[in-house]
């Protein structure tokens, strides 16, 4: 088996240009920063990133983030079988980069091996906004409210720069996870997560600004086609002059013109198209909240693939199952 260092990965990607933004080098040297061992392995046809996370015992979950690349797995599984073996891997995740009824799907002769999850660590419901249309189709697609907003920021003289202060981002971000219950990670998470992925210029800031004053940030992911809006935080002060959806708008036009043909809001309640729209005036707790925020911009629900999970050691695999129903609805340590 050959494991790839970060710049043979960052090589094999070539041959798999859309690949996800957590299959990328700069999540691996993320991770690896916060308790994550990350390994790389690729053929021709194929490759994964797999991230482990340490448990007691020398025990460890291994875990693949919207992969593998590729669509045609079978020869990686024994090297990624013996990883998991290597690193005593009580189960093995895998988050598949694909939406239900996709025509894309990958050969389905290794699901023998695996069973389905539900819970996924990544977040399964979500919205695409195709950046295919010309600006003024995408602002006419947009909720009456959502369009409104975004003009009536830029009418009371909120502007848009792309920015490096992360300091102030994270300052903002927990006033934000005060506010709104969200969970928000360290400064040097955020710093790392934009140093990282600042290197292949895959990553964005942005700022809204009044005069001099920052009023709210939106940090975007991009590679090849698609575009991810991941992080974003608004102060108390002055969210009347709506910041939040002029970010939105700014960044969506960036990605455009970066060449980028979806942008994807990341993350939605987990429920069908009727449940959403008959639930997001009353609902509040988990995801609803943005949801109500997102919804306005009008893209097109889409809900991934459940996770598959092959397990090596039953027992272990049972009790850290039951452990995790315990903790269920806090942070994901891979997101």
């Amino acid at each position: 088996m050959t494991i790839l260092s970060e710049t043979e990965w960052e090589e094999a990607l070539q041959r798999f240009p859309q690949a996800h933004i957590l299959q990328l080098a700069s999540w691996g040297k993320l991770k690896a920063q916060f308790g994550w061992k990350t390994f790389r392995v690729a053929n021709e046809k194929a490759g994964a990133q797999v991230l482990f996370r340490q448990l007691p015992l020398n025990f460890s979950i291994a875990y693949i983030p919207k992969g593998p690349l590729g669509n045609d797995w079978q020869e990686l599984w024994p090297e990624i079988d013996q990883l998991c073996h290597e690193q005593h891997a009580i189960f093995l995740q895998v988050e598949p980069d694909a939406f239900e009824g996709s025509a894309n799907l990958p050969k389905a002769a290794w699901l023998e091996d695996f069973k389905v999850e539900p819970d996924t660590i990544q977040p399964r419901r979500t919205s695409l906004i195709d950046l295919t249309q010309s600006e003024e189709e995408i602002l006419a697609a947009m909720k009456q409210k959502t369009r409104y907003n975004i003009r009536l920021a830029e009418k009371k003289g909120v502007t848009v720069r792309l920015s490096n202060d992360l300091e102030n981002f994270h300052r903002v971000s927990q006033i934000t996870a005060e506010r709104d219950g969200f969970f928000v990670h360290s400064q040097d998470y955020y710093q790392k997560a934009f140093d990282y992925f600042a290197q292949g210029e895959h990553v964005a800031l942005f700022e809204a600004r009044l005069d001099t004053k920052a009023l709210a940030y939106l940090m975007m992911f991009i590679n090849g086609q698609r575009a991810w809006y991941f992080y974003g935080a608004s102060d108390d002060a002055y969210r009347n002059l709506m910041p939040a959806y002029l970010l939105q708008w700014e960044a969506m036009r960036y990605a455009k013109a970066r060449g980028a043909t979806v942008y994807d809001l990341w993350g939605i309640p987990d429920e069908d198209e009727a449940t959403l729209e008959g639930t997001f005036m009353t609902s509040t707790d988990g995801l609803w909240g943005v949801y109500r925020f997102k919804r306005g911009f009008n893209g097109r629900v889409v809900r991934s693939l459940p996770a598959y999970v092959k397990v090596y050691k039953p027992l272990l695999y049972r009790l850290y199952q039951a452990y995790r129903r315990r903790r269920k609805g806090g942070s994901h340590a891979g997101d």
